[in-house]
């Protein structure tokens, strides 16, 4: 089995050997976020026929932020190139691209819990339970690699469940470590709160609404965030050194600056330079 202890080289999407996949599969509905709706399955009328979006450069000013905001975490790529085979949906059956729509929404959960359990190997106050995070990233890849059918009737929520059990006690490791109380909000409702300079060293932050807080110099360092609510977050000059389980989704919905110190896992927001 290969080693992907640290590597997070294959959980970014990669558009030139994926077929637009996240442009067919997804639905979107008309909003602030998304400027008409779309169903399930039906290339969206920006899609050109090279598999690339005719307004990638011009996505917020045309009112798909929702999009800039998205990321397969790799799992693009490996529907169309291992899954599939690199056979494009364009050129094949319309029950082949059914498939590939209902199988890509799966492997792209599977490819998040890669990316979590990936970064959880780097933390090395979890080592004792490197073991077991180890062999359950192995078997999360080798999900998958299974066949389209093999996913469809995967059941995605299980498999979470028994990565999340891990995870949990990969944070209590990881948190552990950080002087003082570490604050305790799981799932809080968090929406608009004013946390300018808020101590949040080593805080549990899993799954809390943070819609449109602000976060202005708040200190997250060693901060589990998985699963928080970062859309319009304010984070500049926040530091979230060794802030952990961020992934670039949360990051690209928040709003941040040259400023914010960021973990090395993640990449400073286009549009966060141009709106500084």
């Amino acid at each position: 089995m290969q080693d992907h202890a640290g590597d997070l080289t294959d959980l970014h999407g990669d558009c030139a050997n994926c077929f637009g996949l996240c442009c067919v599969a997804l639905p979107f509905s008309a909003s602030a976020d998304f400027a008409h709706d779309k169903d399930a399955g039906t290339p969206c009328r920006n899609l050109q026929d090279d598999h690339r979006c005719g307004i990638h450069a011009r996505l917020r000013q045309s009112g798909f932020s929702g999009c800039t905001v998205y990321d397969c975490f790799g799992a693009g790529q490996k529907v169309s190139q291992v899954t599939f085979a690199g056979k494009d949906w364009r050129a094949a059956s319309r029950e082949h691209a059914r498939r590939m729509a209902d199988v890509f929404p799966v492997v792209r959960q599977l490819h998040e819990l890669l990316w979590y359990l990936t970064e959880a190997l780097t933390l090395p106050a979890a080592r004792p339970v490197h073991a077991e995070l180890r062999e359950l990233l192995d078997a999360t890849d080798a999900l998958t690699r299974r066949t389209a059918e093999e996913l469809a009737a995967l059941d995605v929520a299980a498999h979470r469940q028994k990565v999340n059990v891990l995870l949990l006690r990969t944070s209590e490791l990881a948190r552990a470590g950080t002087r003082g109380r570490r604050k305790e909000r799981r799932g809080a409702d968090l929406m608009g709160a004013r946390l300018r300079g808020a101590d949040l060293r080593g805080a549990n932050l899993r799954g809390a609404y943070l819609i449109a807080a602000d976060l202005t110099g708040a200190d997250l360092r060693g901060a589990d965030l998985i699963g928080a609510d970062l859309r319009d977050t304010d984070l500049t000059d926040a530091d979230l050194t060794g802030a952990f389980f961020l992934t670039q989704p949360q990051l690209n919905a928040a709003r941040g600056g040259a400023g914010t110190r960021l973990p090395a896992s993640v990449s400073r927001p286009v549009h966060w330079t141009a709106e500084s």
